[in-house]
């Protein structure tokens, strides 16, 4: 029996939400936006969730917030996470959320590790703290009503001060529809390689929701090993897609038992590139340069592996306008078949580990003194995070 049809037809229930494949796109700063998420979602099922929404900009209608919250009307379920560090604040965006009928699934983002967040009290440094988390997670489901509510973490803020498991439950006990774990520290990043065996034991820990790994998932064989090492319910991928929205192809095929493994030549992938800045242009509302600015970033992990000169990679990482994307990609030999390993494998930031950036003294209590409660509200200062 092969990896794929072990693991055959394991759907995945999020509350109300049916999901014919246990796949989710991890939101991502800056990448998940519609057009992304159009883009993976051509390829194959999942749940595909926007880039991460501070809560006080989306209460306060911010432009740039009112901006990432923007669906498709071809995307269903509408998924949207949204970061936070006050329980107040926290409810009023998601009871905005549910009263203008804006998604149909919120996540609650607890692992991101980018200094900017986590010196303020935010993302993955918010767990220690565990009365606010509880408040947090309570609230948003209290506000939420019918719509499934989730949460994404990480372990903990480093070896020393681990805090999955005991968020783990707290979050099970509020009443959350399922728990994702990035099996990394924050201290780690992006470095270094995912505990898969943490999300295992997350996994028996949790009786009564769904239980999903993040982590080292650059292959739709990945994502099986990581279900059957340690038995998680679903897999939450992030950077494996980066530059590669076929990857959902993959995992779909190995989800349903199927034999499928794109592997795509040069020219699918100038097309995927292409379609990619035509739905950036859709996304800005037609503003062209706007829409090449951003699918700049882009360039190096389309192309990875393939031969495609220095030269025209540094036309398409200046682009202004989708005719010069046109005339770029057609000095490309579309002919050129998949190169293999060359194209394989981690992509995206990764780094060194490093001592996270926290509030002072946050590691003194688990609980919030009152110098850091009344700072808390400066960790709400931009409409997306990392």
């Amino acid at each position: 029996m092969s990896q794929a049809s072990a693991t055959a037809q394991r759907p995945l229930s999020i509350g109300p939400l049916e999901l014919s494949v246990p796949v989710v796109l991890a939101p991502m700063a800056g990448i998940t936006n519609t057009a992304f998420r159009r883009l993976c979602r051509e390829y194959g099922a999942g749940l595909y969730v926007s880039e991460m929404i501070t809560s006080r900009a989306l209460v306060e209608r911010t432009p740039t917030s009112m901006r990432l919250i923007k669906h498709h009307e071809s995307e269903t379920p509408r998924s949207i996470q949204l970061y936070g560090v006050d329980p107040k604040t926290v409810s009023e965006a998601v009871k905005f959320l549910v009263d203008e009928d804006l998604c149909d699934h919120i996540d609650l983002n607890f692992g991101c590790p980018v200094p900017k967040v986590t010196k303020k009290g935010g993302g993955a440094a918010l767990p220690w703290k565990k009365s606010l988390f509880r408040q947090i997670v309570e609230g948003a489901v209290g506000a939420a009503g019918d719509i499934p509510v989730t949460v994404k973490m990480r372990k903990g803020i480093d070896e020393d001060h681990l805090t999955y498991k005991e968020a783990g439950k707290a979050a099970e006990g509020a009443g959350v529809a399922s728990i994702a774990l990035h099996a990394r520290t924050a201290a780690q990043f992006y470095s270094g390689h995912a505990d898969w065996d943490a999300i295992g034991e997350l996994k028996s820990s949790i009786s009564s929701v769904p239980v999903l790994g993040n982590g080292d998932i650059w292959s739709a064989e990945d994502a099986i090993a990581m279900v059957k090492q340690s038995d998680c319910d679903g897999v939450v991928v992030g950077r494996g897609c980066l530059g590669r929205p076929w990857i959902f192809a993959d995992l779909q095929s190995a989800f349903r038992g199927e034999e499928l493994k794109v592997q795509p030549g040069l020219g699918a992938v100038a097309d995927a590139f292409k379609r990619h800045a035509e739905l950036l242009v859709e996304f800005f509302d037609g503003d062209e340069n706007h829409a090449c600015r951003d699918i700049r970033k882009h360039v190096a992990w389309y192309f990875k592996g393939y031969p495609v000169g220095g030269e025209v990679r540094a036309k398409l990482a200046t682009v202004d306008s989708l005719q010069q994307i046109d005339d770029f990609l057609g000095e490309l030999d579309r002919s050129q078949p998949y190169p293999g390993e060359g194209v394989e494998g981690p992509r995206g930031r990764q780094g060194t580990p490093k001592r996270p950036a926290l509030p002072d003294r946050w590691l003194d209590s688990q609980e919030l003194s009152e110098d850091q409660r009344t700072s808390l509200h400066l960790a709400e200062v931009d409409s997306s995070g990392g």
